[in-house]
């Protein structure tokens, strides 16, 4: 039976029926809808709206048909309308006009909101904790490199020497950013609006800063019409997730690319990579390729949710029914993201020999040759025009930075001399860049011990 049912001589159209529920979806949220009941009936028995025995007993009837679902002995109707109607009916089945008494002083819409915000408190908590784990990941993957010489890049070109574990780092530090918009995301969501009903509150004296208390919630909504009608939360959220996706889908970029033979920085684990059906001389990285081509769908349970909310007045419009499907989505896809990327990448196997190589190649160290002038007294600019001629005179005769005799870069300028080769090997211009930030091996331990205090993990 509807809750609504009164108001309606005829039944609701099959196909409409169909249409309008979503226990399909909010099932999940079946324990939450239990947890918010009982704190509810606790309430109302502490407030003298429910006697005390009946509040118990109406409590003690949820604990019941709880332990009954996660025992199986009880299966989730699938043709009721919705969680909500589900537990009060097969609450009502069993305690009779004593469970009918539960939904006193409580609307849907504060309900439906309470149990989204429990829900997604604790899917938070589960998306931290493996978000940490990949940073984790990340940084012990660094110490391990942090002296590990290859090209960085701009515009996808050779650009300047750093080393592995610096590269790494810099996703450490996005994912570390990636928590704390988590974190934010749970501190604003962290109010329980149960008690503001429908959109106007009750006449009931209810407790309020109770049930909130009940419910670990830091403190009640401060208002009916915006408790009931406010998806911020779903719609921070899924901002914070699809940033953090952006940022695996970037690193799923990379190692495709490193793992290519075209730079072949890196070989995955057999246990994260496929084969071809056809060519048996492939191994594709397509854990990685998911990862990026998931993205997607994150940004556009994002964009739905956003496109939802963005025309509804107050309060509550049953448009607010298809926050669950996406925010549950977003949630589901990077929690799977996560558990994926994590593994793949504490396995996958660093060729330095490789990175080193292509470091070798490309003249990422002509900064450092300009800079060597500018050592000498000349100014920058003059400097960097003159290395611009000494490196196309390299691509000419076939030479590098490295193996240009001495004699030719005099011709250029007579500022240079034997210290020269010193000053652009590529170690030391990595181990000289010891500003803040940047690649040299200490900075790079320093960054991940740092990252990893953060974490609250021992190194």
């Amino acid at each position: 039976m509807k809750l609504w049912a009164g108001r309606f001589h005829k039944e609701l159209d099959k196909t409409t029926d169909d249409f309008n529920s979503s226990i399909s979806f909010d099932s999940r949220m079946v324990k939450e809808d239990i947890q918010g009941s009982i704190a509810h009936a606790t309430m109302l028995g502490e407030s003298g709206v429910l006697a005390q025995e009946e509040a118990a007993k109406i409590c003690q009837g949820l604990k019941d048909i709880l332990a009954d679902l996660e025992s199986g002995k009880l299966s989730i109707d699938e043709t009721a309308e919705d969680v909500h109607t589900f537990v009060e009916g097969e609450l009502t089945a069993r305690l009779g006009d004593t469970g009918k008494r539960l939904h006193t002083a409580r609307s849907r819409n504060d309900q439906v909101a309470v149990d989204l915000r429990l829900y997604l408190k604790k899917e938070c908590a589960e998306l931290l904790k493996l978000l940490n784990g990949l940073t984790e990941t990340m940084c012990r993957k660094a110490l391990e490199y942090k002296g590990a010489v290859m090209p960085g890049y701009t515009h996808m070109q050779r650009a300047q020497p750093v080393t592995f574990g610096h590269h790494l780092m810099a996703y450490a530090e996005m994912f570390l950013r990636d928590a704390g918009r988590l974190q934010d995301a749970v501190k604003r969501m962290d109010y329980c609006p149960l008690g503001s009903c429908a959109l106007a509150g009750t006449t009931y004296p209810l407790k309020r800063e109770r049930t909130a208390e009940l419910l670990g919630f830091a403190g009640p909504t401060q208002n009916s019409l915006d408790a009931v009608s406010d998806r911020d939360f779903c719609l921070e959220l899924s901002s914070a997730i699809a940033i953090c996706m952006v940022h695996l889908s970037r690193l799923s970029e990379e190692i495709i690319l490193w793992c290519s033979w075209e730079f072949k920085f890196i070989e995955l684990d057999d246990a994260y990579s496929t084969g071809s059906s056809i060519m048996p001389q492939k191994k594709n990285p397509d854990i990685a390729e998911l990862v990026r081509g998931k993205t997607g769908r994150a940004v556009g349970d994002m964009v739905t949710l956003y496109t939802m909310m963005k025309g509804l007045p107050l309060a509550y419009d049953k448009d607010m029914q298809e926050d669950k499907e996406a925010i549950f989505d977003a949630v589901d896809t990077l929690s799977m993201c996560l558990k994926t990327v994590t593994p793949m990448i504490a396995t996958m196997k660093v060729l330095t020999k490789n990175m080193r190589a292509a470091a070798a190649k490309g003249f990422i160290n002509a900064t450092d040759c300009a800079d060597y002038l500018v050592g000498k007294g000349v100014p920058f600019r003059t400097a960097y025009k003159i290395t611009g001629e000494i490196v196309a005179y390299c691509i000419e005769h076939n030479l590098t930075l490295e193996t240009l005799p001495i004699e030719t870069y005099k011709k250029f300028s007579e500022n240079f001399d034997e210290g020269i080769y010193d000053a652009i090997s590529l170690e030391r211009c990595v181990n000289g860049r010891k500003v803040l930030g940047g690649p040299a091996p200490e900075n790079v331990e320093a960054q991940a011990k740092r990252v990893l205090a953060l974490l609250g993990v021992k190194e």
